[in-house]
C-alpha cells in the first residue's frame, strides 16, 4: 500500500490536489466568485445578510473558507464561525458569547442580547467594520435561532444592522426563507450566491488550476482531463473523488503519468459472466 508521502514524492507533489485540506490560496476561484468576495467585503462595512446555497459537492465549503481568509485579511475585521448550527436557542448563544468574547447566561436570554450588541456597537465605533458571523449547513438552524439572529443584528428601528452574517447551505436554505416563519429573513438577504453544476470549460479550468497548483501540471494526459470534465455530471466532489481514486490507483501500479486507459481500467464494470442454465430433463408420464 503507497503511503501519503510516497505518493506525493513519487509524482513530486506538493499536496493531493484532490483532497479537500489543500492551502486555502491555492483554492481555485471562478469569475463569479470574485465579484461575490467583492460584495462581501462592501457588506462588512454595512452589515446585513448573506447567502450561499446549492447542491452537495459544488464547492460551497471552499467558498465559504475563501470569504473568511479574505475577511481576516481586513485588519480590524472579526470574523466568527459557527460549529453547531443546529443548536438549541440556548446553546446558540452559548457558541455566540464564544465566538465574540462575551460572558452570557444561556437561562438570561435578554441579558446576552443587551451584552452581545454591545459589543458589537462597540467594535464598529472603535473599527468602522461590522463583525463577521460565517455558519455552514445554515438548512439545519432552527427558524427560532435564525429569527433571533435577524432581531440581535437590527437596531435603529430596523433602519441599520450592526453584524455580517453568511449563511452557506444546500438548496433547502432559500426553500426555508419561503416560510412563513422565516420570510421577514428572506427579504433582507442582500448578497445570493446560488451555485449551479459545472460546465465542461469551468471543470478543465479546475483541473489545470488544481494540478498546476500541486506542482504537477502534466500529471493526467489531456484526453484523461477531457474524459473527467465528461463524467462527473458538473460536480466538483465528484470530479475529486474519481481523480483521487486514480492517484491511488496510478500510484500502486508506478505509473508515471495518469492516463484514460487507466480511467477506463478503474471505472468500467465488466460483465458478469452468465451461468449456465441447468439442463432440465423431460419427464415423461408412465
Amino acid at each position: 500500500m503507497t503511503s501519503e508521502k510516497q505518493l506525493l514524492a513519487l509524482y513530486g507533489l506538493k499536496w493531493n490536489p484532490f483532497l479537500s485540506d489543500i492551502p486555502v490560496e491555492a483554492v481555485w476561484t471562478p469569475a463569479q466568485l470574485d465579484s461575490f468576495l467583492f460584495r462581501m467585503e462592501g457588506l462588512v462595512m454595512e452589515g446585513g445578510f448573506a447567502m450561499i446555497n446549492g447542491d452537495p459537492g459544488l464547492g460551497k465549503s471552499k467558498i465559504l473558507q475563501l470569504t473568511a481568509h479574505r475577511l481576516n485579511r481586513l485588519s480590524d475585521v472579526v470574523v466568527g464561525v459557527m460549529e453547531r448550527p443546529q443548536s438549541s436557542l440556548q446553546d446558540f448563544y452559548r457558541e455566540m458569547s464564544a465566538l465574540f468574547g462575551v460572558n452570557l447566561s444561556p437561562a438570561n436570554r435578554y441579558g446576552g442580547f443587551k451584552a452581545l450588541r454591545e459589543r458589537w456597537q462597540n467594535h464598529i465605533r472603535t473599527t468602522l467594520f461590522r463583525p463577521v458571523l460565517l455558519i455552514d449547513e445554515a438548512q439545519e438552524m432552527a427558524a427560532s435561532s435564525l429569527n433571533e439572529l435577524r432581531l440581535l443584528a437590527s437596531t435603529q428601528f430596523d433602519s441599520q444592522c450592526i453584524l455580517t452574517i453568511l449563511l452557506c447551505g444546500d438548496n433547502r436554505l432559500p426553500e426555508r426563507f419561503r416560510t412563513e416563519t422565516l420570510v421577514s429573513l428572506g427579504t433582507r438577504i442582500r448578497v445570493r450566491l446560488p451555485l449551479e453544476p459545472l460546465n465542461r470549460d469551468n471543470l478543465l479550468d479546475y483541473l489545470h488550476h488544481a494540478l498546476e497548483q500541486a506542482g504537477a501540471p502534466h500529471l493526467m494526459t489531456d484526453a484523461l482531463t477531457e474524459t473527467l470534465a465528461d463524467h462527473c455530471c458538473g460536480n466538483l466532489r465528484m470530479l475529486n473523488q474519481i481523480g483521487a481514486d486514480l492517484l491511488a490507483t496510478a500510484a500502486q501500479k508506478q505509473m508515471p503519468r495518469i492516463d484514460e486507459k487507466l480511467f477506463l481500467e478503474t471505472f468500467t464494470r465488466q460483465p458478469r459472466p452468465r451461468k449456465p442454465r441447468p439442463i432440465q430433463k423431460d419427464t415423461v408420464d408412465g
